[in-house]
């Protein structure tokens, strides 16, 4: 499987979200991480290690899908960071990808700017149309208002929503900061569960399809792929 975080408005969580789903999967199967970021965050945080558990990579260029997908052949799972407002390398992680997830935090701006990344999944579909893309709510502040609203916003552009959401939490930043993934630095922690349940989500979502409990928007009978 390859799977990509991407949306266009930088700051929603697509780093965090890819290192630590990219640990979690290391724990049982061989793992490639792809740095499609060209402010190399991922890179970053691999330079802070002697050691990764899962292979790191930059390509933070245009054009890079027919790469990324020979490498990916070597590992059971990849991840891909995507970039924001670059929208050639945006092409390339998602003509690479079999699902895009799209983090959305609990704000106007992120779904506003998810929506050019949706047209991009949408026209990858026409070429492939396996591809799958779903909305995850990164960066929540716990039972907020705008944090239940989201969920409502994101329902119009006609994409599933993942039932799993990772919370803006401290544990988060300050692992990354010491180069740590949330499992090294706060195994027994909500946020780790929280990325326990992500990743277990996406893998029913991948081998059921239809068959699992996503949240759908009003226009989501257009597509489940």
């Amino acid at each position: 499987m390859i799977l990509s975080f991407i949306n266009q408005k930088g700051g929603v969580g697509k780093s965090t979200l890819s290192i630590n789903v990219a640990a979690a999967l290391a724990r049982s199967s061989r793992v490639l991480l792809i740095d499609a970021d060209e402010q190399g965050s991922a890179s970053a945080w691999a330079s802070l290690r002697e050691e990764t558990p899962f292979q790191v990579v930059g390509m933070a260029r245009d054009n890079m899908a027919r790469d990324a997908l020979q490498i990916a052949a070597d590992f059971a799972h990849t991840v891909i960071d995507g970039p924001p407002r670059a929208q050639k390398i945006a092409r390339g992680v998602i003509i690479a990808s079999d699902v895009v997830l799209i983090p959305i935090e609990p704000s106007g701006l992120s779904t506003w700017a998810a929506v050019e990344t949706v047209g991009q999944v949408q026209e990858a579909q026409t070429i492939k149309p396996t591809l799958k893309c779903g909305f995850v709510v990164s960066r929540k502040i716990g039972q907020t208002v705008i944090g239940r609203e989201i969920r409502d916003m994101a329902a119009e552009q006609g994409f599933p929503i993942l039932q799993s959401e990772v919370l803006q939490r401290v544990p988060f930043a300050e692992s990354l900061t010491v180069g740590q993934s949330i499992f090294e630095y706060a195994p027994d922690s909500p946020a780790a569960r929280e990325i326990e349940a992500l990743v277990s989500e996406v893998g029913a979502w991948v081998k059921n399809g239809s068959k699992t409990k996503v949240q759908r928007g009003s226009k989501a009978a257009r597509s489940n792929r």
